[in-house]
């Protein structure tokens, strides 16, 4: 089992360079199944159905989210009738959507995904280790090849999640921060682990955005209007291989594609 999990998307700028360069990592890779952070996709804050149908049209399965999941109100109809687009699963329980989905990939194989959201430095939502362990247990009688998106800023709340649910899941990986971290590996029970697979769009910005308007909000302190940078555009992720038989993983490696 191959899967390719492509870092948050943002903007169009995003969205060009999966079109550019998911068809060169489909050709080599050949991974079963791809799923992507698409939280930022719309003009860098939300996703719409529009624009979810695009990344679904350019080869992406399923599609996680994040804190920013409903800045494009409507999302609210959508992800109710769209299987392939979840939010985290620690939002309260009459929150829109669902947090976890069940795939078949082309080979035949059924492919769990969970979202989940962190709480250091952000909002304080149900704890993701005890959602988790719900909905590890729930989607295991279905699957035992099952990835998390753990969608969180502090490193060390990640890297808790991995070693807690080593060997319960296929592969934990990282988002959020937009900075693709350098620490990937397959944990002794089998899981793979990033804290951070990285961003996809424009490299030549503030983790994503215009850099000149980023720096005027950090020397001013006003609230400038950010916006999406454009060009020099690169794709971050990562490259897992995992057992069918087993659900464990056996290797992982990080992708980096125009930078």
């Amino acid at each position: 089992m191959k899967l390719l999990f492509i870092g948050d998307i943002v903007g169009k700028s995003g969205r060009k360079a999966v079109k550019e360069f998911l068809p060169l990592l489909m050709a080599e890779y050949k991974p079963d199944i791809v799923i992507a952070n698409g939280e930022n996709a719309a003009n860098g804050f939300g996703i719409t159905e529009k624009i979810a149908q695009e990344l679904f049209d350019l080869g992406i399965e399923v599609l996680t989210t994040g804190n920013h999941v409903w800045d494009k109100k409507d999302v609210l109809e959508y992800i109710q009738k769209e299987n392939r687009l979840i939010r985290p699963a620690n939002y309260p329980d009459n929150t829109p959507g669902r947090g976890s989905t069940v795939v078949m990939t082309g080979s035949g194989h059924k492919v769990a995904v969970l979202n989940l959201s962190g709480r250091i430095f952000m909002e304080p939502l149900d704890c993701p280790f005890k959602v988790a362990d719900k909905e590890i247990e729930a989607l295991r009688e279905k699957t035992n090849l099952i990835f998390v998106d753990f969608h969180a800023e502090a490193t060390a709340e990640k890297i808790a999640a991995g070693w807690c649910f080593d060997g319960k899941v296929t592969a934990l990986l990282g988002s959020h921060t937009h900075v693709q971290t350098a620490d990937e590996r397959v944990l002794p029970k089998g899981t793979a682990y990033i804290s951070d697979a990285g961003m996809t769009g424009s490299f030549d910005s503030v983790i994503g955005m215009d850099k000149d308007i980023s720096i005027e909000r950090f020397r001013t302190q006003m609230p400038v209007s950010y916006r999406v940078a454009k060009g020099d555009l690169a794709l971050n992720g990562v490259f897992v291989e995992a057992d069918v038989s087993l659900g464990k993983a056996i290797n992982i490696k990080r992708v980096q594609l125009g930078k």
